[in-house]
């Protein structure tokens, strides 16, 4: 048969219209009938040169989709997956944008929380205990979020009614846990109460525990749509390409948050407040309000209406562990392993996390209490403030380093998964989904990788471009080898601990962490994130749904974040038990233990990565189909 004829069902004679953007004819056709379902029927207007399952014509070429003989069946599948059309970077750096905000509220949270509660008269002892509730609601509230999620059918979309529901709240937690002594002083003083007593500071510190539960509550909602937003919104074969953006939009995040800690925020931001926390606290509800309202305004969810309508039954608390039991039960092989590695590389990044800036503090200390070992607790308080400050200081290093990475790592690594290859003589514009040289060769390059780089008039020029960029990929270094590799680096540095003995080794050390950070940020909720957009299309390619959505599989994913965090927090209490010293004696390892404690639990977390499936180009698994059906084993390294 010849293969310019047009596929059956498809008439020859279709009139053509010049696409403004390209000035290139493309094909309009009539609605197609015969299926039974009530889904829009697909037209033949979306199939130009930006489509993944479709070659872009260049200008010398006029051949149209229907001329080169595009399969019908994949002619029906592009246009109810126009999501599935390569994004370009702009689009994928404003889906993730809010991640930024978010990065900026946990890191006033974390670094600044503490010294607000003890300043309230918190006691350590029950700071300890209150900081649990973080994880605790990260077990419940996000696969409660997904699952809720999953099953809303808002004409605003799925996520979107959660992510500015959670930000409010957030919003509101902040301002109120920031000002907790003018609200308690000024409602007990209409009772003509000492803001002094003890009844007043203990109502304080009450009032300042519910707000910062339900902090977390809302962090939490905010997390679980912004994550399954990102995994909705990004094609399959960009998943790793959305995920390299958040590493990159978190690590800014957080060189921001670190870096405010340096900065005397009162003297420049008065009209903000009168305290470090006050300001940070206006400043974080700025930047999560204006990064949500950025990414809910210019990227557009798909219509949850047209779904099939979700399970009847009520979401009791009964109902919803069930749910998370048949979820579990449920997980795809690969989600699964991911979620397993998670649980023990949590258990390492936690103490590192929590504790380096103790560590770093520890040996700035130490010729200090060796050389005054008489000093009084004034002179100690003293010296451990300024050594805060350096272990801070490494913390911005850790923190430019994981930027640095996240934006050099997608560079080097080869993709997991890319579009559908072009056809032969084809070259890419900013909108294509593949590299191609004008031989037809596909060059190793991902979609929003080709979109920074917009092609001269010179096709050939372009492709000599794409041809550099792609020989920075190290042919080998696939993403989970990259992840596998940033296990043992994490490993190898904890163990190092046993022979650093000054501040700026530590620091050295805490910057070249940052490369396994990066990692940990991008490459787990890559394979995930590629995984349910995988069975999520062909789901719907056939006709069905998929049970378990991006909501609850990302739920799930946390609670392996979360749970370990629990479990690390109950090792280093037991750890600190047995190896700490009294305050102001020098030689304290107890951080250093724990620490190396996560390095080891970071090579068990390497062997678990071992066992993921290898994906290969096209994302197939070398030597073994990837369909929503695969339940074979994995390979290893």
């Amino acid at each position: 048969m010849d293969s310019r004829l047009p596929p059956q069902g498809i008439s020859k004679e279709l009139p053509f219209r010049y696409d403004q953007e390209t000035d290139r004819p493309h094909p309009e056709a009539p609605p197609r009938y015969g299926k039974s379902d009530s889904r829009a029927k697909p037209s033949l207007d979306s199939l130009n040169e930006a489509s993944p399952l479709l070659s872009p014509q260049s200008r010398d070429d006029d051949e149209s989709p229907i001329a080169s003989g595009t399969p019908a069946d994949e002619l029906d599948y592009l246009d109810e997956e126009k999501q599935e059309k390569s994004k370009s970077h702009w689009y994928l750096f404003v889906l993730t944008l809010s991640l930024g905000g978010l990065q900026i509220a946990w890191a006033t949270e974390i670094s600044n929380g503490s010294p607000y509660l003890l300043s309230l008269g918190l006691s350590k002892s029950i700071l300890a205990i209150v900081w649990i509730i973080g994880p605790l609601s990260g077990v419940i509230v996000q696969p409660y979020i997904g699952i809720r999620s999953d099953n809303c059918r808002n004409r605003f979309g799925k996520r979107k009614p959660f992510m500015i529901g959670g930000a409010t709240a957030t919003l509101i937690s902040f301002l109120a846990l920031a000002w907790t002594r003018e609200i308690v002083h000024s409602f007990l003083g209409l009772f003509g109460a000492d803001p002094e007593s003890r009844f007043v500071k203990v109502t304080s510190i009450c009032f300042a525990i519910g707000w910062l539960c339900l902090l977390d509550v809302a962090i939490n909602t905010v997390q679980a749509g912004i994550r399954a937003f990102i995994v909705d919104n990004a094609p399959t074969h960009q998943q790793e390409d959305a995920n390299a953006w958040a590493g990159v939009i978190l690590g800014i995040g957080s060189v921001l948050g670190y870096l405010s800690g340096y900065v005397n925020l009162p003297e420049i931001l008065p009209f903000f407040g009168n305290t470090q926390f006050k300001v940070l606290s206006v400043i974080t509800c700025i930047a999560l309000g204006g990064t949500i309202l950025i990414s809910c305004v210019f990227i557009t969810e798909r219509d949850p209406r047209h779904d099939a309508p979700p399970p009847t039954e009520e979401m009791g608390v009964i109902a919803f562990f069930k749910q998370m039991y048949r979820s579990v039960r449920r997980l795809p092989p690969q989600i699964r392993k991911v979620c397993e590695v998670q649980f023990f590389n949590w258990i390492g990044w936690f103490p590192f996390l929590f504790y380096i800036t103790t560590y770093i503090g520890q040996l700035q200390v130490n010729p200090i209490f060796r050389a005054h070992p008489d000093m009084s607790p004034a002179e100690v308080d003293e010296a451990w403030e300024s050594a805060t400050r350096v272990g801070s200081f490494a913390l911005l290093i850790f923190a430019i380093s994981s930027f640095s990475s996240n934006m050099l790592l997608p560079f080097l690594v080869v993709p997991s998964y890319r579009a559908p290859p072009l056809r032969k003589g084809a070259w890419v514009h900013r909108s294509g989904n593949q590299t191609t040289s004008p031989s037809g060769t596909p060059l190793p390059m991902s979609a929003s990788m080709a979109s920074f780089f917009p092609p001269p008039p010179d096709k050939n020029s372009h492709s000599r471009v794409t041809r550099l960029l792609s020989l920075a990929q190290i042919p080998w270094l696939s993403l989970r080898r990259a992840w596998i590799l940033a296990h043992l680096l994490f490993a190898l540095c904890m163990g190092l601990t046993f022979f650093i003995t000054t501040p700026l080794a530590a620091t050295i050390l805490a910057g070249v962490v940052g490369l396994s950070w990066a990692l940990s940020l991008w490459a787990p909720f890559a394979l995930i994130s590629a995984e349910i957009r995988k069975q999520d299309t062909q789901a719907r390619k056939t006709g069905g749904t998929n049970e378990d959505q991006a909501g609850v599989v990302l739920g799930l994913h946390n609670v392996a974040i979360s749970a370990p965090q629990i479990l690390a927090t109950l090792v280093s209490s037991a750890i600190f038990r047995i190896a700490q010293k009294p305050r102001g004696e020098p030689g304290d390892d107890s951080v250093g233990w724990v620490m190396r404690f996560g390095g080891v639990a970071a090579l068990v977390a390497a062997y678990m990565t071992s066992r993921l499936r290898e994906e290969g180009s096209g994302g197939k698994a070398k030597g073994k189909e990837t369909g929503i059906e695969d339940r074979r084993s994995s390979e290893s390294v």
